[in-house]
This record gives C-alpha cells, sequence and structure tokens, in this order.
C-alpha cells in the first residue's frame, strides 16, 4: 500500500511525498521548494528515487534543481520549458516511476496553462492546479471549452478516486461555491467541515471525485441550480456546459 504525505511548501503549495512503507524510495509531485522536501525526507529516511511536475509554473518547479543530487529521472510535460526535464510525457503515456510498483497513466488538462498534465493511477489524481478541492484552475493559457472537456472526462473517473492538487484552496473554493449553489446541502456541510479544519490548522486535501461531483460548481455545469444562478450573473441565456464554465470562471476570477 502507497503512503502519501503532503509536505507544505512556499505559502500555500502541497509537494506531494509517495512511498512504500518499509522501502527507503520516494517521489515527490511538484516540489516547489527544495528545503521542506528534503527536510521531509530526511526525517522519513527516504532517498528520492524520481521527481513528477504538472506544469511549468515556477511555484511547482522551483525545488528541482536543489533535490539532484543525483541524476534522477524527472517527469513532465513535453513541449514545455522546465528545467532538468529527462522523461518529456505526453496524453495517454504510461509511467512507472521510482521503482514503487506505481503504475500511472498521463492526462493532458490544458487550461490553467496548456502544458498542464496529471497523473491517474492505484485510485490517485495528482491534479497540480488543473482541479482542486471545491474549484479549478484559473485559465492563465487555456480557453473555457477544453478546459470544461477535461473536467467532464474527470468527472467521470471512480467516484472514490482521491484527488492530490496543489494548493490549499479548499474553503474559498467552497465560499465562493456557496455563493453559485446556495440551496446545496452537501455543499454546506462540506463547507463547515472545512471551516473547522482550517480554524484547527489541519489541511483539507485530498479531497475524492465524489466530493467534487457533489459540491464543486466547475463540476456541476448541468445543475438546473447552477445553471439558474450563472445565467443570472451573466445577464444573458447560456448556451451550453462550456459557456456555464465560462461564466463560473470570470465570476471566480473577480470574486
Amino acid at each position: 500500500m502507497l503512503e502519501v504525505t503532503p509536505i507544505p511548501v512556499l505559502s500555500d503549495n502541497y509537494t506531494w511525498l509517495i512511498h512504500q512503507p518499509q522501502s527507503s524510495g520516494a517521489i515527490v509531485v511538484d516540489p516547489g521548494d527544495a528545503t521542506p522536501v528534503a527536510h521531509a525526507l530526511d526525517s522519513l529516511d527516504l532517498h528520492l528515487t524520481a521527481i513528477l511536475i504538472t506544469h511549468h509554473h515556477g511555484d511547482h518547479v522551483a525545488g528541482v534543481g536543489g533535490l539532484l543530487a543525483d541524476a534522477l529521472p524527472v517527469y513532465g510535460p513535453a513541449d514545455s520549458n522546465i528545467p532538468h526535464l529527462t522523461h518529456p510525457l505526453r496524453a495517454g503515456d504510461r509511467v512507472a516511476p521510482g521503482g514503487l510498483g506505481i503504475s500511472l497513466e498521463v492526462l493532458a488538462v490544458p487550461g490553467h496553462t496548456l502544458d498542464h498534465i496529471a497523473y491517474l493511477g492505484d485510485g490517485m489524481l495528482f491534479a497540480g492546479d488543473a482541479l482542486f478541492a471545491g474549484g479549478c484552475g484559473r485559465m492563465f493559457e487555456g480557453t473555457p471549452e477544453p478546459m470544461q472537456r477535461y473536467l467532464a472526462e474527470l468527472r467521470d473517473l471512480a467516484p472514490d478516486t482521491d484527488i492530490y492538487c496543489g494548493h490549499e484552496y479548499t474553503q474559498a473554493n467552497l465560499e465562493f461555491a456557496k455563493r453559485v449553489e446556495p440551496e446545496n446541502e452537501a455543499l454546506e456541510k462540506r463547507l463547515e467541515r472545512v471551516r473547522e479544519q482550517r480554524r484547527r490548522g489541519a489541511i483539507t486535501v485530498p479531497s475524492t471525485i465524489e466530493d467534487e461531483r457533489a459540491t464543486n460548481p466547475f463540476m456541476r455545469w448541468d445543475s438546473h441550480a447552477v445553471i439558474r444562478h450563472a445565467t443570472e450573473h451573466a445577464g444573458r441565456p447560456l448556451e451550453g456546459p462550456a459557456d456555464v464554465f465560462a461564466v463560473l470562471r470570470d465570476w471566480k476570477d473577480h470574486f
């Protein structure tokens, strides 16, 4: 059984540490800062065997160079300018990094950045900034149509898939979701739970696909309540899922 440990880095990022009990090797996903990652490896008596990158933003890659004491494989999106990348990946590739017995499928999830990928396997989705607990990444490079399509594909994953995202944004995301869908009782319960977790300083991730289907407005573009409130916000009729998503994303950007 794999263990996945969050390493808080920078102001609100998470680097994910993956390892097998009774084994000394470990993988990290999106090391935005080398120092806390190195401290976590030392405290668990682990050594790094591979690095996985989801996209090129500095808060996900800045620690790579500081962790390369040995010639480690660095996996990440092809057609990107990520330093030290040794294994460029595209959608449909499958990788077994770090000798941990894990097989991960590469998914293309463009929108936050055009090069963004996610890693899926063993009931886990390492989503970077493509999908958050309660939200999704801001569109820096993509357009609404492909971003909504990939979220639709993620929504169809097994409900118990664990989502390991890149930031502690859950409470803010759910506060926005409550504005979009105030009638959603599941959302109200989740928001109260998350508020209590944050009061205690606890982390709120991973979430699951089931959680997101029930409470994340960016996966609820076909909910009558979400459509109604998005239409009211836009002040015009909306023309299908991508248009609903586009209104929600712009609304969140200015929330």
